[in-house]
């Protein structure tokens, strides 16, 4: 009687197990980083969302108290004297340093400086950006500028003076530009509407200071991986392409991926933008 033949495998199929194998795992490996890929630009986009919904709510929130005067103040008739905005183009600031007085090079892009100043109040319902309260017979600042944290990664500012001097808080990262246009009154008696909108340079050149009316700003925020699927270079034109085709010397208002580091490249981005008149200062 023959023996029984004994099962297994040959050496062929043996090979072809390994091989569909290791297709399986391939393909699993490419889904899997294309899911994490996914992932991540999902979470960036998120992000931005958030995080310049919440710059924008910060900004507009300071731009609505400059100018404003407390009546009840004794030095209610002086406050009207001084400008409530200032500003710098392509422009960093110290944290310390009075104000905007101390201009440190760029971050970013050109990143710009908005100063804003108003009356405080005891009742409490003046803040700077910060949060803290201004008391009545002080002016208060709120500051916005872009500086780089810890690693490297540009961050918009806010500055403040309180009670024991000057400091200044992070308000969102992954920002790759910040820009300011100002709205300006030109008429002649002024009506309190803006005719035209400058940048910090050309108000400063006209000395106008104490007729802006209006601030026009942009943001442009980026992600902190490069999670994009597409490899095409985008162009962000933070004013829109009119202005930007129009005035090339305002360093920051148009960005094109196609000029930045590889590293950097295929993060997510966003512009946000936002349009908020200044208090009547007679009202």
């Amino acid at each position: 009687m023959k023996p029984a033949a004994c099962g297994g495998w040959g050496v062929v199929e043996f090979l072809i197990a390994i091989a569909l194998g290791l297709l399986i795992t391939l393909l699993g490996s490419g889904l899997l980083v294309a899911s994490s890929s996914n992932y991540r630009n999902h979470s960036d986009n998120a992000w931005l969302a958030d995080g310049g919904r919440y710059a924008l709510s910060v900004i507009g929130q300071a731009v609505r108290h400059g100018a404003y005067v407390n009546w009840d103040s004794e030095v209610a008739a002086e406050e009207p004297e001084t400008a409530s905005v200032a500003g710098l183009d392509a422009a960093s600031i110290s944290r310390n340093a009075e104000g905007i007085s101390d201009p440190l090079p760029p971050v970013a892009h050109g990143s710009d400086v908005l100063a804003l100043r108003f009356a405080g109040a005891d009742d409490g319902a003046t803040i700077n950006c910060a949060g803290f309260a201004v008391p009545a017979g002080v002016r208060g600042w709120s500051i916005f500028y872009v500086a780089a944290d810890a690693g490297g990664e540009p961050e918009l500012r806010c500055k403040y003076r309180g009670a024991a001097g000057w400091g200044a808080d992070a308000v969102v990262r992954g920002v790759e530009s910040f820009q300011v246009l100002y709205g300006v009154d030109t008429d002649v008696p002024p009506d309190g509407v803006p005719n035209t909108y400058v940048n910090a340079t050309a108000v400063t050149a006209a000395d106008a200071w104490k007729r802006v009316c209006s601030v026009k700003l942009a943001l442009l925020l980026r992600g902190a991986f490069n999670s994009r699927a597409d490899t095409v270079p985008g162009r962000f034109d933070l004013f829109g392409p009119a202005y930007a085709d129009a005035h090339p010397e305002d360093v920051g208002v148009r960005v094109a991926e196609a000029s930045l580091p590889a590293a950097e490249k295929l993060r997510a981005r966003r512009v946000f933008s936002l349009t908020v008149a200044l208090r009547n200062r007679d009202g």
